[in-house]
C-alpha cells in the first residue's frame, strides 16, 4: 500500500521548449497522490482507514519551486462503475462489485494523478486456516528458523454460502511474553505484521524466531485481527500459534 503517483507540467513544457512556467507561487507545477488509507472500500460503505474513520484520499500540490500550496483546488472523480466520489472532499463509497480495481482520480486543472481502489464485501467472520505449525529451530542455521505462514480466511455471510473478502487489511502480533528479539513477524526476508487478504479470502505471516533470546518458551502465539468500523468482527482476533521444538 505504497503507491504514490507524482504527475508534473515541467516535462511536457522542456519537450515543448516554447511553453513559459509561470513564477506565480500559487500556480500548480506538479501533483502527489498518497496511497490510499485502504486497498479496499466495502460495498454499501465509504472508504475507511485503519481505525474505521471515514478517510478522504490526500493530495498534494507543489509550485515551480518545490513548495507545497496550501488548499490547492483539487477536483476528484471515477471514470470507472463500483465507486462514487465526492467531486470536492473526495469521500469514495462503494456501490457496486468488480472484478478489476477502479480508479480514483484527482485533478488540478489540466493535471491528474490516479490511485486504484478495489471493491469488496463486508467482512463478517475470521477464521483460521493454519493456524498451528511446529518448528524444529537450530541455534547454528538461522535460515532454520522460520515457521510456515499462520493463515486466516475472511468471509462475508454465514457459511456453508459465505463468500470470499478480498483486498482487506489483517493485522499479526507476536502476543507471547517474549523478548521483542525472540520472535516477529516476517513475508519473506522483510518484517511485516501486516497482509491484505487474497481472492480467497486469505491472509497470512510466518514467524521468524531468534533462539538466543528464548528462555524457557516452548511456543509463540500469535493474533489475527480484523475490524471492521472500529469493531471486531467475529471470531477476531484469531489465535495462531507456532510450537517450537529444540533441534534434534
Amino acid at each position: 500500500m505504497s503507491r504514490r503517483w507524482i504527475v508534473g507540467a515541467a516535462v511536457a513544457a522542456a519537450i515543448a521548449g516554447c511553453v513559459e512556467i509561470s513564477d506565480n507561487a500559487d500556480n500548480v507545477l506538479s501533483l502527489e497522490f498518497d496511497s490510499l488509507p485502504s486497498p479496499s472500500v466495502v460495498l454499501g460503505d465509504s472508504l475507511r482507514d485503519t481505525t474505521g474513520t471515514i478517510a478522504a484520499p490526500v493530495v498534494r500540490a507543489f509550485n515551480y519551486q518545490g513548495e507545497e500550496i496550501a488548499s490547492p483546488p483539487v477536483r476528484f472523480h471515477a471514470p470507472d462503475p463500483g465507486i462514487t466520489i465526492d467531486s470536492i472532499t473526495g469521500v469514495i463509497r462503494g456501490d457496486s462489485l468488480r472484478s478489476t480495481p477502479a480508479r480514483v482520480v484527482a485533478s488540478v486543472g489540466s493535471l491528474q494523478a490516479v490511485q486504484r481502489l478495489d471493491v469488496t464485501l463486508r467482512p463478517d467472520a475470521v477464521t483460521a486456516v493454519n493456524g498451528r505449525d511446529t518448528l524444529q529451530y537450530s541455534l547454528l542455521d538461522s535460515t532454520l528458523n522460520v515457521s510456515e505462514p499462520l493463515t486466516v480466511r475472511l468471509t462475508h455471510g454465514t457459511a456453508p454460502a459465505d463468500s470470499a473478502v478480498q483486498s482487506y487489511v489483517i493485522s499479526f502480533a507476536v502476543v507471547s511474553e517474549v523478548d521483542p528479539l525472540a520472535a516477529e513477524l516476517v513475508s519473506g526476508a522483510k518484517i511485516s505484521p501486516i497482509d491484505t487478504t487474497d481472492a480467497n479470502g486469505v491472509a497470512g505471516r510466518a514467524v521468524k524466531i531468534r533462539p538466543i533470546y528464548f528462555t524457557g518458551v516452548d511456543s509463540v502465539i500469535v493474533n489475527a485481527t480484523v475490524k471492521f468500523r472500529g469493531t471486531p468482527v467475529s471470531g477476531s482476533p484469531v489465535r495462531l500459534v507456532v510450537v517450537l521444538t529444540p533441534p534434534g
